[in-house]
């Protein structure tokens, strides 16, 4: 609850920060430090400080699970904002310190979806999340691909949304209540309503992660957006959905699994193709990122077809790996003036540190061993396993995550194995500060590789 009221409040502090400080260097500040009390007051209510005593009745449930997540949330934004604040400024100077509130007001929607109780919060979050979402996109107002992709993500929004409504609306019919806790599925299991509206959830969250066959919106947005929120939108936001998700179906529909787990198992299965099969032919690295966003959501949708222990252990590890690896290519991409496989060319050469903590940013996403990638991906194969049904699931998942060893590695033999001609981006010498972040981030990825239990633990003790 901390980190809920606190978070709505540094949204409204970066908003008039934008009238009192005009260096872009100071409100950039006053952010960082804003994230890191973010994260200190929510560490503290994990541990049992509160400073907020609000009876919260059906609405909210804190517990270890939503705490642990919201902590690596606010890190990622963190981490996020150290790498590419500075980025932002080229896209609009002017409304600087508004793109830092909405990452505020991001996060507080993501605190209001990983602990729902009532399906209502849960629209809430959702909507608080997405809202500024539509604003980043179209932020690069002299771009028309971003004006586009603004367009695009607002109407498909718009559709997903309404699908989640009536979803909600029908599950209330059947049920009499929003909070899920008070559902009653055994006196009526095979009730149309609760599968119809069940099913409509499941579409409908299924967007938001952007899961095939509602993926479509992805690459177009993804890739008309401005570069330094991309990685947002396809990282934090995205794994947090993914915790929503988890806790709808685990709360509110566990007792229905056998009607649904088929339907989450062959969504899986088609994002997991779709994301890699499609990725393979992209010629600019970007959109090869927006396609990898697919795929990366498809292993996570195996967490919601297991539903056990381990998937949500491998969920939070996923959320993890996955954002801090992305975070740390878009902040690359970012400096750069082209996203062609050939702008890499000879960037080991140039850019020697750069070059190196991007290889291992790219294998963690690749699941290659003794990154945090590999052992998230293997949380997922454990977690379906562990059920004893579909199999089929797990050869099929090693299957597509050998593709994507090809479009990744594709990265890294342009960096190391070509020479720098003509097709070669300009890069922006980075500063030493942000040589040092992503150092770190890719010391915390090998970390998280080789000692799960540093974040996992948490969990438990």
């Amino acid at each position: 609850m901390n980190a809920l009221v606190l978070s709505a409040i540094l949204g409204v502090v970066m908003m008039f920060s934008g009238i009192l400080l005009k260096r872009p260097a100071a409100i950039r500040s006053v952010a960082i430090i804003g994230l890191l009390l973010l994260l200190a007051s929510n560490m503290l209510d994990m541990s049992g400080t509160r400073f907020f005593s609000i009876n919260l009745g059906d609405f909210l449930h804190f517990d270890r699970f939503a705490f642990l997540f919201n902590s690596v949330a606010i890190f990622c934004v963190l981490v996020y904002v150290l790498l590419t604040g500075k980025a932002i400024e080229r896209v609009g100077v002017k409304n600087y310190a508004d793109y830092f509130a909405l990452f505020f007001f991001v996060l507080c929607g993501i605190f209001l979806v990983t602990s729902f109780q009532s399906l209502l919060i849960l629209f809430l979050g959702i909507e608080i999340i997405t809202i500024p979402l539509y604003i980043l996109t179209g932020s690069d107002k002299r771009n028309l691909k971003s004006n586009e992709a603004s367009l695009k993500y607002f109407l498909m929004g718009a559709f997903s949304t309404g699908l989640m409504l009536m979803g909600i609306a029908l599950i209330y019919g059947a049920q009499g209540t929003f909070a899920i806790e008070k559902f009653n599925l055994l006196k009526i299991p095979g009730s149309p309503l609760m599968i119809a509206g069940m099913l409509l959830m499941l579409f409908s969250m299924a967007f938001k992660v952007s899961a095939a066959p509602l993926h479509f919106w992805t690459p177009d947005v993804y890739d008309g957006a401005p570069t330094v929120f991309t990685s947002f939108m396809a990282t934090v936001v995205k794994a947090a959905v993914f915790i929503g998700f988890i806790r709808l179906f685990e709360n509110a529909f566990g007792l229905l699994q056998p009607t649904w787990q088929l339907w989450v198992a062959l969504m899986a299965a088609a994002t997991l193709f779709v994301g890699n099969i499609t990725a393979v032919f992209q010629q600019s690295v970007k959109r090869m990122l927006a396609y990898s966003s697919i795929a990366q959501a498809g292993f996570m949708m195996l967490a919601i077809f297991a539903l056990n222990g381990d998937a949500k252990e491998g969920l939070l590890l996923y959320g993890a790996a996955y954002s801090l690896a992305t975070i740390g290519i878009f902040s690359v991409l970012s400096r750069m003036d082209d996203y062609s496989y050939e702008s890499f060319n000879g960037l080991a050469a140039r850019q020697p540190l750069v070059a190196a903590t991007l290889t291992i940013f790219l294998l963690s996403l690749a699941g290659i061993p003794l990154t945090a990638g590999f052992l998230a991906k293997f949380y997922m194969i454990k977690a379906v396993v562990a059920t004893g049904s579909n199999l089929w699931l797990v050869v099929f998942a090693l299957l597509m995550a050998a593709v994507s060893v090809y479009y990744y590695f594709r990265v890294i033999q342009a960096m190391y194995f070509r020479e720098a001609g003509e097709h070669s981006a300009s890069f922006q010498e980075p500063g030493k500060g942000f040589k040092w972040v992503l150092v770190l981030v890719a010391a915390l990825i090998i970390a998280l590789g080789l000692f799960p239990s540093l974040l996992l633990n948490w969990l438990y003790f």
